[in-house]
């Protein structure tokens, strides 16, 4: 049986007062209030919790993940040249190969900059279903650009200084990402249609790909920012182009977490319509290890059917690509103490994902490190293109401690 994790939850009226850089006279009851939420929110995201929590009551939010999430499966499974255009018009790009057919993940994406404003003008052009892709996209990471700023201020405070503020204002700019969790009777599709085309223009022996059936969406990894802030994800049961929304099969958001203190993985709930705020690498290191970064992958539950997808937009914070680390007084050996037990899952976790140590030197800018970063998870020798064998090691493992279902391909 699956684990939950009940993310600690805390209102954006309350986050907007704990940010404040003056604030208020406040009754003595609300002082205290608010110095207990402070702390709460400082033990979730620091090394003794999980690294994330999650923000409720965003107004300024309103229906816009409403509006936009269906919008990722629609673009994903869209004919590639209409695809094409359609981005063009509302200025979206993507970062993953959307030739290939059996891809588990489609994302689209945007860099927003800091006090820029949305464009309601942007992708005119298109009048469509995606009419108001462009604006949706941009008004929707706005809003949570500003609750990650939020988030910063909080933890400075806390922290002492205001470097996580300050190296996301430096930066200057975010970037956003729509993102489609392919079914497998999308894939199906695609394939399909993949195969014919070749069929018809190259040869008569072309043997079409597999559907691959991997029970994880998004393979085990750290975000190397300061703050990734999600959406809520939302679930599509599909019949051909046409879909339609439904509950978490699981009763959860099918993120899940390696939690460090209780050493195991935990399926993590949210309340639907909540932001799920993570902390990132970079953050975890200018906080000399007061924050904690999350270990975190997305399953995909195969068992419940071929047609489920599921459906996100995330807004990646990060420091500017010149932002220098210093590892003086961070404790280095402390961001890996969770596998540095004998504990078979905890060894095998350590196989697959590449150590801080082996990826960040002092002095590295921060560009160094996302690229050495990329190099050691996905490079010709990274651990997740070559450990394919001690990925189903680390799933089997998952299932003997009775964790979450076997992955097929971690």
């Amino acid at each position: 049986m699956e684990e939950t994790l009940e993310l600690y939850e805390v209102t954006y009226q309350d986050l907007q007062k704990l940010s404040l850089e003056k604030k208020p006279p406040l009754l003595d009851e609300e002082v205290r209030r608010l110095e207990s939420i402070s702390n709460e929110m400082m033990h979730h995201l620091g090394r003794g919790g999980s690294g994330l929590l999650s923000v409720s009551g965003v107004a300024e939010a309103g229906t816009l993940p409403k509006t936009l999430l269906p919008l990722a499966r629609k673009l994903a499974i869209l004919d590639r040249d209409d695809r094409k255009r359609v981005l063009k018009d509302h200025n979206l790009g993507s970062d993953v190969p959307l030739k290939n057919a059996n891809r588990t993940v489609s994302s689209f994406a945007m860099q927003m900059k800091y006090g820029q404003g949305f464009d309601l003008k942007a992708g005119g052009v298109d009048e469509g279903e995606f009419k108001d892709l462009g604006s949706t996209f941009q008004e929707l990471g706005f809003c949570m650009m500003e609750l990650g700023l939020s988030i910063a201020r909080v933890c400075d405070k806390f922290i002492g200084g205001r470097e996580l503020q300050q190296s996301l204002l430096q930066c200057g700019s975010a970037k956003g990402r729509l993102i489609h969790y392919h079914s497998i009777a999308d894939n199906a599709a695609a394939i399909k249609e993949a195969s014919t085309q070749k069929q018809h223009s190259r040869s008569k022996d072309y043997k079409s790909a597999e559907v691959e059936q991997s029970d994880l969406w998004q393979q085990w990894h750290y975000d190397y920012g300061v703050f990734t802030v999600l959406t809520s994800p939302m679930f599509l049961l599909s019949m051909g182009v046409k879909s339609h929304e439904c509950e978490s099969p699981n009763g959860h958001t099918s993120l899940q977490v390696f939690h460090p203190e209780l050493k195991r993985a935990m399926m993590v709930k949210a309340a639907k319509g909540n932001f799920i705020v993570q902390v990132g690498e970079a953050a975890e290191v200018f906080s000399k290890g007061k924050l904690h970064a999350s270990l975190h992958s997305v399953q995909r539950p195969l068992k419940l059917g071929d047609n489920l997808s599921r459906e996100t937009f995330v807004v990646f914070l990060q420091p500017s690509w010149n932002k220098t680390f210093s590892l003086q007084n961070y404790p280095l050996e402390q961001s890996e103490e969770h596998v540095s037990d004998h504990n078979e899952m905890n060894t095998i976790v350590h196989k697959v994902i590449p150590p801080l140590r082996s990826r960040l030197r002092d002095g590295m800018t921060f560009a160094e490190f996302a690229r050495e970063t990329t190099k050691l998870y996905y490079g010709g020798g990274g651990l997740q293109s070559n450990r394919v064998k001690e990925r189903t090691k680390l799933d089997a493992c998952l299932v003997t401690y009775g964790y979450f279902g076997c992955s097929k391909a971690l």
